[in-house]
């Protein structure tokens, strides 16, 4: 095949540095800008992004000539960057180290979609951790709970 195609859809969702609650609503749009902006900008498609005062999450297609781990990267250290940058937090903002990706057929875009739309009502009853462990259950991922949170 002379040329590369690809469609891989893929929800991400990482943290703040220790599940802090700092990304405030005066501001948390814009914040979702800037991530679905770099995104795009890297050559993934951004669909959605949403989440609440501690965490994200990001529908996207990664891009045909990025990794997955370049793009949430440069996604996080993009954004944080812009945060310390404009936003003036009484410490300096950091993402958690890591994040979990999970890969999203065409036909579950949808429920995904809904699902992010869905997070200030969900997380009303729900934390972030208990959010993630269903998630790495339903995606059969096995983890440690000593190295998930920081």
């Amino acid at each position: 095949m002379p040329q590369s195609l690809s469609r891989v859809y893929l929800h991400a969702v990482f943290s703040t540095k220790n599940r802090q609650p700092v990304l405030l609503d005066a501001w948390r749009d814009e914040l979702f800008a800037v991530l679905g902006g770099t995104a795009n900008h890297l050559g993934c498609q951004s669909l959605l992004v949403g989440g609440t005062a501690d965490h994200v999450h990001m529908l996207f297609q990664l891009g045909r000539t990025i990794t997955m781990a370049d793009a949430v990267g440069k996604i996080k250290s993009t954004s944080s960057l812009w945060v310390n940058q404009r936003r003036g937090l009484a410490e300096r903002f950091h993402w958690q180290a890591g994040h979990a990706v999970f890969s999203v057929g065409q036909s579950g875009i949808e429920a995904v979609s809904a699902y992010i739309r869905q997070q200030p009502e969900h997380h009303t009853k729900r934390s972030f951790q208990d959010e993630m462990r269903e998630w790495l259950r339903r995606y059969g991922v096995e983890w440690d709970e000593r190295y998930v949170w920081d």
